[in-house]
Formats: C-alpha cells, structure tokens, sequence
C-alpha cells in the first residue's frame, strides 16, 4: 500500500484542475446542473406536471415549480417506495436514505439515485481528497486505512428491487473498490445497528489497524476513543495510531469539541469538516485556514437561498449565488439528481466568503430560539459555550436550551440543560460567563438583556451524565447520526427531559 500511495496521491492532484474550474465558474457550473437534471427530468410524472419540457432557464423554474418540504414530496417518494418508477426521476430508484431527525418520530426516506451516488456523493469525496493533498502535498493518507464511524447501519429490505438504510450504509454498501479498500471495519461491523455493541466492535477490530484517518460524529468519536484507550492502557490516540493525520467531521459544530480532540490523541492532526446530509453532499472545507467551507456547485445539486425573513410566507423568494451576502442566514433550498425539487432542506447556511463561495452551517430553520426576538442560532450558543467553557477550563458534553416564556411575575430568560464532563465550581459564575458570549456573539440577544428588560439571566441546571444519550435512547435514537437538539424555540424536549430526570430521581 506504502508503494501505491504516491500513485493515488498524484492522481488525486490530477483531478484539481476539475476542481478548479467549477471554483472559477460557479455559476455556469449552476446552470448547467439545473438544466441537465430538467432535461433528465422532464417526461417523468413530476416534469410533466410542471412543464419541465419547456423550462429553459432558472427564472422559468422558479415560477413553475413551488418550494416543497418532505410532506409535499412524500406522496411521489412512497409510490417511488412502493415499486413505481419515472414519477421524480428517470432513472431507476432502488435505494432510500433513511433520516429521522430528533424532533419527530417519523421517518423521512430520501431516494437515492446512481447519478445520486456518482455525481455528488462519491464525486465529492474525490474532490475532497484532491483538495486535502493539495495542502498536504506530503501526505502518507493513503498508506493506511480509513475508519469510518457512521450510524445505525441497517439495511433493510423494502420490496424486491429497493432497500433502505441510513446514508451511511447506502454508501458502504454502494462504495466502490477504491473506497472499500481503504476503509475500516470490515462490512459486518460497520453495518451493526446496536449502538453500544457496536463501539466495543470498532475498538476491538481496529486497535491493531494503522488508521490514518477517520470520519465521524465528533461525540461518538470520542466515546471509541475512550473505550480504545480503555483497552490498551495508552495514554493518548497517537500511541494506538501513529500515524493518524486526518479527523473528517460533520453533522455538530466541532467548536465544543476540538479541544477534547487534541489533548486525547495526543498529537497535532489535520480538521477537515464536510457538509454531507442523506439529500446531498454540499461542501467541504477546502483551505485549513480559511473560515467555512468550499460550496460544491457542480454536483447534481441546483441550490437556492432562501432570505430568513422569507421562511414562512405563502410565496416565499429565494436567491442565486450571484445575490448572496457574507454574514446572512438563508434557507437551503435544493433540485437534486434524485428527484428532489425545490426542496427545502431545513438547513440555514451562512457564507463567509463570495470569491470562492465558501459556507458555514449556521443551525436549523426550526432548531433556533426566536421567542422574544432574539433570533438565536446555534452557531451563537456553541460559541458562547466554548468561551464559557476555556474561561473556567471545564468541557461541555452536550446541551439543550429553550425559552422560558413570559408570566404575571417574570419577564422571559432562556432555560439551558446542561451535561458536563467536570462541572464547574461555580454554575453562577459560569452562567454569568455564558451570558455574556451570548451577548458578544449576538447584537439581538444583547438588546433584548438590556437591563432585563425582554430577557433576564439564563436559567442554567447541571444534568446528570448520560442523560441526553438517556433521552435518545427512549426515543429510539440512539446511534452516530442522531442528536440532541440543542435549540428549541418551544418547551417540549426540555420538559420531557427534565421530567425523565424527575423520575429517575424517585
């Protein structure tokens, strides 16, 4: 493997001129997309229905075609399910994704198409190694294996022709002979469901592997980094793998967690965070230093931006790359290579760089607190705790906040749930602290703490430990690509959980 790795290395570098040419024409390479998946498109059910046959350009599709979230589009998906083929897409459709979010105990099933798999997904994971090696020039990535830390990975079979599982099983069990040959655990492991079994299974068959990279949830990671040292009576990471460089990431904000990262493995290794989610894979960073990361635009993926103050209308508008702003929160909304049109993912991206197009996801269009006008997110409160946290030099596990609504006695605060890993010697203090980030990192939150007049001093509580896994596991959620929502902008999960706190408790 150490002899084929300067191989690939120069392959990888090879396909940059690729790369560099969407980089340089976003916004043909745009167009191009939209008009490839129309013309794709246009003599299944769904591109009859709208004229897809005589759509020539991206203002004639918007006006054709309305903004869908799952619920619109979940009628064509279940015939799709049920054996139908042609009714979004052109091509046969044999694989769902799978993606319960944690908010609701439904199930949405993503269609995953061929063009799905090797235009975006597998594409993308190409255009990222290239991207790594050009800043790494010197990398021995590929001269060991890659351990791959995904979710439930189930598949099931749901008729005769299609199967479902999470993404990360669509994918692995998709992946082509370059990707299963650098990869880690072997098949039977990687697509165990039973979360806990499963940690001591990849800790088991990987101690002895020479691991150079892995990619994962941050906080399963580090519960098989745990277990990892458990067995071996290492002192860090880089004693088990000396030759891990690489940790790729995504699905949490990895600001609360890099700190934790760093003193475990031992080492300094290479963050790249990507933005892959079951409906596409969208970005990743491309330049270490650079803020956000790099919009992937020649993909199978027609993006729009929808304007927050859109979010809601009857008839809401939505932008092009060629009016989008550094620092604004928009919607994502996606026509996709799988028969996903205009589809409002639930994603709100923020970009920090126009030239190249770079993002940053900045929370959820329904994962925020907004109920004094705050317009909190959760890029602010990950922030906020992680300088709380190196004021008092303590971690934060995990979090969930909510409001506390307005009374005859009281005016409104926010209410935050807390698990800590070593709880702070002074929870008011930290608070305090808390508050203040808050305030740094967000001018409406400020206004709105201004001598307590909307807002008063957060409400903080030190939870137990395992409590979030606790309430996940209730929910039947408990696994790699499941969490906590850290953002409510009603009660709900935080009353349950304090009340399964409560009755732990008695």
């Amino acid at each position: 493997m150490k002899l084929l790795s300067p191989a690939i290395s120069q392959l990888a570098r090879n396909r940059m001129w690729r790369v560099e040419a969407w980089m340089k024409n976003p916004m043909n390479a745009q167009r191009e997309v939209l008009q490839d998946i129309v013309t794709s498109a246009q003599y299944t059910e769904f591109g009859r229905k709208y004229d897809f046959s005589s759509l020539y350009n991206i203002k004639s599709f918007k006006k054709a075609v309305p903004i869908h979230d799952y619920n619109d589009l979940k009628p064509y998906i279940q015939r799709i399910m049920d054996g139908e083929q042609n009714v979004l897409w052109n091509t046969p459709v044999n694989w769902f994704a799978k993606s319960s979010g944690t908010t609701s105990d439904k199930s949405k099933f993503i269609p995953i198409t061929d063009e799905c798999l090797e235009e975006c997904h597998f594409k993308a994971a190409k255009d990222v190694l290239s991207l790594y090696y050009t800043f790494n020039p010197m990398s021995d990535l590929l001269t060991g294996k890659g351990l791959v830390i995904g979710g439930s990975h189930t598949v099931n079979q749901m008729n005769e022709a299609s199967h479902f599982g999470d993404l990360s099983a669509v994918l692995m069990q998709n992946t082509p002979f370059w990707g299963s040959w650098m990869r880690t655990p072997e098949l039977s492991i990687a697509l165990m469901d039973e979360w806990e079994s499963k940690i001591e299974k990849l800790a088991q068959s990987t101690i002895l592997e020479n691991v150079t990279s892995i990619s994962g949830v941050p906080t399963w990671t580090l519960v098989l980094f745990k277990r990892i040292l458990a067995i071996t009576g290492k002192k860090n990471i880089s004693e088990v793998w000396p030759n891990l460089e690489l940790f790729i990431h995504g699905g949490v904000s990895f600001v609360p967690y890099r700190e934790q990262f760093e003193k475990i493995i031992g080492k300094t290794i290479h963050y790249v965070e990507i933005y892959n989610a079951s409906e596409g894979f969208f970005a990743a960073q491309d330049d270490p230093l650079a803020n956000g990361m790099l919009l992937f635009p020649d993909h199978g993926i027609f993006m729009e931006f929808m304007p927050m103050e859109e979010y809601g209308k009857p008839d809401p508008q939505t932008i092009g790359l060629d009016q989008v702003e550094i620092g604004k929160n928009y919607a994502l909304v996606i026509s996709t290579n799988s028969g996903l049109w205009r589809y409002l993912l639930g994603d709100t991206v923020q970009f920090t760089s126009l030239q190249p197009f770079r993002i940053k996801v900045s929370g959820r269009v329904k994962h925020f607190i907004n109920a004094f006008g705050e317009e909190l997110i959760i890029e602010n409160s990950d922030c906020a705790i992680a300088k709380a946290c190196e004021i008092f030099e303590i971690v934060v596990v995990d979090y969930t906040a909510a409001p506390i609504f307005f009374d005859e006695l009281e005016n409104g605060a926010h209410e935050w749930l807390i698990e800590f890993e070593k709880n702070p010697e002074n929870l008011e203090q930290f608070t305090i602290a808390l508050d203040a980030a808050l305030q740094s990192l967000n001018s409406d939150y400020e206004a709105k703490r201004y001598k307590n007049i909307a807002l008063r001093l957060p409400v903080v509580h030190i939870v137990p430990k395992d409590t979030f896994n606790n309430w996940l596991r209730s929910k039947g959620k408990l696994g790699g690509q499941h969490k906590i929502p850290r953002l409510s902008n009603d009660r709900k999960i935080l009353e349950e959980i304090l009340q399964m706190i409560a009755n732990e408790n008695h």
